[in-house]
């Protein structure tokens, strides 16, 4: 038994995900995981899209699109999670007000 999804389905699925992890940037500005975690929420959604498009148009090109997503979304989670660990070893803390407080006063 095959059970087919429509594309609105999907895309509002994608579409939620999108906005929690846009919500979760905009809403949290404390807490530097919880801003990385929602960028890789936002491109979750994005890989979803490429990937349901992909397969309603018949399409290989939004699936190579994924591969390269995907990979930019594990070299970023590997960059951002080594950068926190070496500011916690250093600051005890992965608060972003300290970081905030630099940068505004060199400007």
């Amino acid at each position: 038994m095959l059970t087919t999804i429509s594309i609105n389905y999907i895309l509002t699925i994608t579409s939620i995900v999108f906005f929690i992890g846009l919500l979760g940037i905009v809403l949290n500005r404390k807490n530097i995981l919880i801003i990385i975690m929602s960028i890789e929420l936002l491109l979750l959604s994005v890989n979803l899209n490429f990937a349901a498009f992909s397969i309603y148009l018949d399409d290989f090109i939004g699936q190579i699109f994924v591969i390269f997503i995907l990979t930019i979304a594990a070299a970023e989670s590997a960059i951002g999670l080594s950068l926190i660990t070496v500011f916690y070893r250093l600051k005890n803390s992965i608060e972003l007000e300290p970081i905030k407080r630099k940068l505004t006063n060199k400007i």
